[in-house]
């Protein structure tokens, strides 16, 4: 057996567009790649009939964000609550949260100003425009 790494952490949006969009101005990270998937063996492989899917790639300091819209598209589940099982979310770090969260845009939901934890780790979680959870660290 081979030893596993990391590729990358995928999140499904229903408009690529968009997502790409926030996590570009929010984030500043660049789109390294951008490609369709589609056919019969992905259909199997993603369990989902017919399936088809657009993706975008982003990088997070050698981290890959994967954004992708699927054809069909299937209805959002309910808003993620981070104590509910199965529950996921995004950890990107910055230079200085606080600095960060006075230079969000306003439409930028959180779900609290920064807050230093008792472990000493300041954090802020953010929602992407489709509701997906960003957990926003001090590097």
């Amino acid at each position: 057996m081979s030893d596993p790494s990391a590729h990358h952490v995928g999140i499904t949006v229903a408009d690529l567009d968009r997502a790409v969009q926030f996590y570009a101005e929010t984030f500043d990270l660049d789109v390294v790649a951008e490609f369709s998937v589609g056919g019969d063996a992905f259909a199997e492989a993603v369990a989902v009939e017919g399936a088809a899917a657009e993706f975008a790639h982003l990088d997070a300091d050698g981290a890959i964000v994967e954004l992708v819209a699927y054809d069909p598209d299937a209805d959002p589940v309910d808003e993620p609550e981070l104590n509910r099982p199965g529950a996921t979310h995004l950890g990107l770090t910055v230079d200085d949260v606080d600095a960060f969260y006075a230079d969000l845009a306003d439409d930028v939901e959180t779900l609290s100003p920064p807050r230093t934890t008792e472990s000493g780790t300041t954090v802020l979680f953010v929602r992407d425009p489709e509701e997906n959870l960003i957990e926003v660290l001090d590097a």
